[in-house]
């Protein structure tokens, strides 16, 4: 992979300067059977990589995890904010709906008391 980096040069030009980027590769040395790590081209052989702890030219390539780093806040977007909203309103909804298996509350059918005629009510 090769970058482009624009730099302003102390007499005011601008360069060009060409930064290129290789993989970062997992080995253990078939010898010593340390780990180490060795930022190498796509194209190297494996064959080629010298362990860095015992010289020996025995390595085997593991298979390593990939990471990616995201850095900043994010802040959601309109349709993303009116999703939610939506979202929320048919909860709402949703709840005050009776439950699906489960029974109606019976109906009061004993009239409230009247509390100006001391309880009794009349019919």
């Amino acid at each position: 992979m090769v970058g482009q980096v624009s730099v302003l040069a102390p007499c005011g030009f601008s360069s060009h300067i060409r930064i290129q980027t290789m993989p970062i590769y997992e080995y253990r040395c078939g010898q010593c059977e340390k780990h180490f790590d060795i930022t190498q081209s796509v194209h190297a052989r494996v064959e080629d990589t010298v362990c860095p702890h015992c010289h020996a030219q025995n390595a085997t390539r593991l298979l390593s995890a990939s990471t990616a780093q995201v850095k900043g806040t994010r802040k959601p977007g309109f349709a993303e904010m009116k999703a939610y909203s939506m979202l929320d309103e048919r909860m709402d909804k949703f709840a005050k709906l009776p439950p699906i298996m489960g029974k109606r509350a019976a109906p009061n059918t004993v009239p409230p008391s009247d509390p100006s005629t001391g309880g009794a009510t009349e019919h």
